[in-house]
This record gives structure tokens, C-alpha cells and sequence, in this order.
């Protein structure tokens, strides 16, 4: 990995992702929020509806994380869904701690975040096969 890149890994907040829809079977493109919690990647999002992407990453976890603020690259990954309370709890926490602008509103709280958001653990590189 470059240094440009982990910098970017770093600092960077804002990346676009490259899914296969579940059901079509083609490229899905979307910008998204990634966070760094315990020197893991994190993709989530704000509770309530399901997301078309979420479930793209549960059907084919294969994707393509596109760097795009202080640096270009198109980081091949893979998405794990972190689906148990404990460590959906842990993490959330972690990935909330610097965002309480956005979790002190009613319906932000830590526990709604555990039971309706949804969250993956991202990790670079394509898995073998």
C-alpha cells in the first residue's frame, strides 16, 4: 500500500463503493462515509431503512472501495456483515464517539444504531478463491 493511500485510509472520510446488485447482477456505484475504529475499516450507515448496498455487500461481498478526497485509488475489498449485538455494539460505539453532532438527536441513540444500522467490517485485497 502506498503512502498516499494510507494516508488517505487515515484521514479520508468520504469514498465512493462499487457493488454487484443481488438481483441484476451489475455494477452499483454509490458515495458513502467509511470510518476507522481500532485499526479496522468500517462501512455503516444511519438507522432505519434497508440499503440497497448492504444488501449487494451480503450477497456478493466482493467490491471495489474508491478512494476519492486526498487521494485516487480503486482498492479492491471485501465486506464482512458484523451482525453480532456485541461487537455491533463495540464497534458502533467507536465509530459514534466522533460524530455526537449527529447521535444526540432522539432516534440517534447507541442502541438504535445496535438494532437498525446497517454495518460491515471492510478489508483490502480480493479473497482467494
Amino acid at each position: 500500500m502506498s503512502d498516499e493511500v494510507a494516508t488517505a485510509l487515515a484521514q479520508d472520510r468520504v469514498i465512493d463503493i462499487t457493488t454487484v446488485g443481488r438481483r441484476t447482477g451489475e455494477p452499483r456505484r454509490i458515495e458513502i462515509w467509511f470510518h476507522r475504529v481500532d485499526g479496522r475499516y468500517y462501512i455503516s450507515g444511519t438507522p432505519g431503512r434497508p440499503r440497497d448496498w448492504y444488501a449487494n455487500l451480503v450477497a456478493h461481498p466482493e467490491f471495489t472501495f474508491h478512494l476519492k478526497e486526498s487521494a485516487t485509488a480503486d482498492l479492491p475489498a471485501t465486506a464482512r456483515p458484523v451482525t453480532d449485538p456485541v461487537e455491533r455494539e463495540k464497534v458502533l460505539a467507536g465509530l459514534l464517539a466522533p460524530l455526537s453532532e449527529f447521535t444526540s438527536k432522539p432516534g440517534q441513540e447507541l442502541e438504535v444504531w445496535v438494532a437498525n444500522s446497517p454495518l460491515v467490517e471492510v478489508t483490502f485485497g480480493s479473497r482467494a478463491r
